[in-house]
This record gives structure tokens, sequence and C-alpha cells, in this order.
């Protein structure tokens, strides 16, 4: 018998046996086309599980689950206490997650023009640590870098500026694949664009995924009116995720309707969660299903070049989530507060997302403040489009257009083998909407046709 504890949200999958016939699982299949992730334990087959966060394993020497206990439910027990008194616990905890992480090692800091990387950029400083850092953008997109590229010079930490290239994924694809195992779709990690560049470097990366969703909304306050099942069911299905979804499970000849299917299991797993506070529910839900499935399944690309470290992740931190008032995290106030008391110069480059304020100031993101930016943002736009130049937003923007990506698409899409596995009207449906109709909507369901051939070429051994 072996023990497995798996943590509150864990850096990767660890696989395991149930007493089931290995046959392929087109059901969890289909929520992986629609959400971009696979659901709870499920995998592409009925007999191979993954381990739940926060859960104890006991596995017998064939590797198949005797016993499992929770050792970690999510919670809301917001404690009587000061936002001064939260901001303090704050700093203390987040630096000494860092500083233990860290330990005499060199850091490799992945700097985004985002608050989660400045927050550890602001601790990092603070603990004098020996950070290489880095950013990327896409070609012929918004420079991010640039502004990543500020916070270094603030920080004194050496930099590398990476433009992500049109086509490289192609050159890459069967080593993501080996790397991931088709268990998330390929166009969203940049990082193997630059795999070799990370190789190359020394230390250790701390990444700041989660910081988003814990500081934060639980949900927005425009969508404060829908119910649990609807917040995530948005949240979580893809543009042209039901329409892949749907089309595969009518493929399949499955019972019922997928979508019925997806709200029913949506729902199931809400009703575990012992949480009253709705935000606090869908950050648990993200935190438990999400987070594990999609979030981590990336971190394999960082993984395959040089050890990770994650604060964010660190069970204490997903413990103080728990006890502190949701007005405190909502808004982004403890990470903005905190960089502001630790380090005024970051605080005052701009943020990204309300550009081109800083966060002294972003509230006057709005009109008639933000006028001129507005402005001058469109003009640069529309000189762009008349010089031939396309505003890249999207990695799927540099692999799926133009005509080479567009071949090299396609060959994956009409593989032989590929055919017998999904039925060519699901692929001409999706393609053709792609190609004609709405390639911003489409796209994701040609990604994920993209990665169930290769995934059916590699690993399709049912």
């Amino acid at each position: 018998m072996k023990t497995t504890r798996v943590p509150i949200i864990p850096k990767k999958q660890t696989f395991a046996k149930v007493d089931a016939p290995h046959a392929i699982d087109f059901k969890a299949i289909c929520v992986f086309a629609a959400t971009g992730f696979f659901l709870e334990d499920d995998s592409f087959f009925k007999d191979e599980k993954i381990l739940q966060p926060g859960t104890e394993y006991v596995l017998n020497a064939n590797g198949q689950i005797q016993e499992q206990n929770s050792f970690f439910k999510w919670y809301s027990k917001p404690r009587d206490i000061s936002f001064k008194t939260a901001l303090a616990e704050f700093t203390d905890l987040f630096e000494m997650i860092v500083k233990e992480q860290t330990g005499n090692n060199r850091v490799l800091l992945p700097l985004s023009g985002g608050l989660d990387s400045r927050t550890q950029a602001v601790a990092l400083k603070h603990l004098k640590a020996d950070v290489h850092s880095y950013s990327y953008s896409f070609k012929d997109g918004f420079k991010e870098h640039k502004i990543s590229e500020l916070m270094a010079k603030a920080c004194a930490f050496p930099f590398d500026p990476f433009i992500i290239p049109s086509h490289y994924l192609w050159e890459v694809l069967d080593d993501a694949a080996a790397i991931n195992n088709c268990y998330s779709e390929f166009t969203h990690p940049r990082q193997m664009a630059v795999l070799k560049e990370f190789k190359a470097m020394e230390g250790e990366f701390s990444l700041g995924h989660w910081g988003d969703v814990f500081f934060d909304r639980g949900i927005a306050e425009q969508d404060a009116h829908l119910t649990e099942l609807d917040l995530i069911y948005k949240k979580v299905i893809k543009k042209g995720g039901l329409a892949v979804a749907s089309a595969l499970w009518k493929s399949w000849d499955l019972d019922g309707d997928f979508e019925s299917y997806l709200k029913m299991r949506i729902q199931k797993l809400l009703n575990q969660i012992d949480i009253d506070d709705k935000g606090a529910k869908i950050r648990a839900f993200k935190s438990l299903y999400w987070a594990p499935r999609w979030t981590s399944v990336s971190l394999s690309f960082f993984q395959e070049a040089q050890p990770v470290n994650l604060p964010y992740y660190d069970d204490r931190m997903c413990q103080f989530i728990c006890e502190i008032p949701e007005q405190y995290l909502a808004d982004r106030k403890l990470q903005i507060e905190y960089i502001k008391n630790r380090d005024a110069t970051l605080a005052r480059i701009p943020w990204q997302e309300q550009m081109p304020f800083n966060l002294y100031n972003y509230e006057n993101n709005k009109l008639p403040y933000n006028l001129p930016y507005r402005i001058k943002n469109k003009i640069s736009r529309k000189m762009n489009a008349i010089a031939g130049k396309k505003y890249i937003q999207r990695n799927w923007e540099l692999q799926f257009l133009g005509e080479s990506n567009d071949e090299n698409l396609r060959s994956y899409l009409y593989d032989a083998s590929f055919l017998e596995f999904v039925d060519q009207e699901v692929i001409d449906s999706m393609y053709n909407k792609f190609k004609a109709e709405d390639p911003v909507f489409y796209s994701h369901a040609v990604s994920m046709l993209l990665t169930l051939s290769v995934w059916n070429s590699k690993f399709n051994k049912s």
C-alpha cells in the first residue's frame, strides 16, 4: 500500500487506476472540449482517474485507489478584523512563503502588466533575492514586455524580453503533447515558444498563478443576480465550446444531451461545497476544479525546464483566503495596498488592465479622463490596419491564421486516423465556421479538435 497526500491546490495531475474497463470516456472528452479542461477526476479513459485536491489516498501495489479521505474542505469564515490587520497579515504571510520557496536559489520571475507578478516582484525586491526576470509579448500585439521592463528596472532585476512569433506551434507540437499528454489545448501556452531559452536559464520559477482568483471578487457585480450554476456555467464554457461539445456528443450517440449533462455535474459539485456566500463558493469551486485541471496542467511547460514555486498555491495562503472578509478581497485591494506600501515606484508603473493609469489613479479609467488614451490607441490601430498590420491579441491568431498555418492545421484535423475517431461532419462544421463565419468564436472549437487529433495519434490505445 502507498499513501499519497495531495495539496489543497496541486502543481500537477497525479493519475491512479480504478476498477473499470479500459475504455474511452467520451462524456468526459465532451466536457474537455467545451471548457478546455477535464472536470473533477475525469481523464481520457474510464479506468484512469486524477487524485483530487486536499485528499489523502491509499493506493495498492497496482496503483489502484483503495481508500480516500479529505483533509481540507473549502470554507468561508471571515474574521472580524480591520483591513489594516488583514493587510499586515497578508504582508507577513506572503513574504514568508516567498522567502521559504526561494531559499538561496536564483529566482526566474515572469513579469506582466498585471498585479500578481508585480506583487511577487515587490516581495522579492524587499527580500533582496537574486532574480532574473523576463516577459513576453505577441508579435504585432500589445507590448506587454515594455511595462514589465519598467518594473524590472525599478527592481534592478536583469530582464529578457521575448516576442512570441507566428507559426511556432507546428514545430513544437509533438514536444508539447509529450509534456502535457494533451490535457490542455496547445494555443495558450506561450512557454513552448521559448522553452529552449527557459532550459538555458539557471534558477527556479516563481509563478503568480491563481493570485487573480484569490484577491478579487468571487463574482463580478453585474453577475450577482445569477444563480451559482449559471455563474459557473457562464465562466467555464468557452466561446464555441458548447457547439463543438454538443456536436461530438451527438456524433458519438451519447444518451441525453450534453448541456443537461454538464449542468447536472456542475450542480452536483456545487452542492458539495458547504459555503453560503456566493462569491466565496464560486472561488472555492474554481480552486477545486479549475486550478488543478487547467491552470496546473499548463505548469508542466515550466516544469519541463526548471523547478516551479507558486506562492499563491501554498496551503497557508488557501486557508488565509477562507478567513478574510470578502470586501477586503474584492477589487484587488490587498495586493494594491501591499504594493503601494512596500514600493511606491512599482505602484506608479502603468497597470495593463487600466492603461494608462497606475495603482494610484486607476479609478480615473473612465470618461472623460481616459479619452485621450483611447483616441491615441484607436488612431494607432487604424494606422497599422492601413499599413496591413493586423493587431494580435490572442495566440491562436499567430498559429491558425495565414496560408501556412492553415495547411498545418488541416493536416491534423483531416488526418485519416482522426476521421475514424471524430466524424468529418463535426470537423467540417467547426472548421468552416472558423474560416468563414466567426474565427474568434470558433477558435476554441478548432483548437480542441487539434488537441484531440494529436491525442488520438499519440495516446489513444483503447
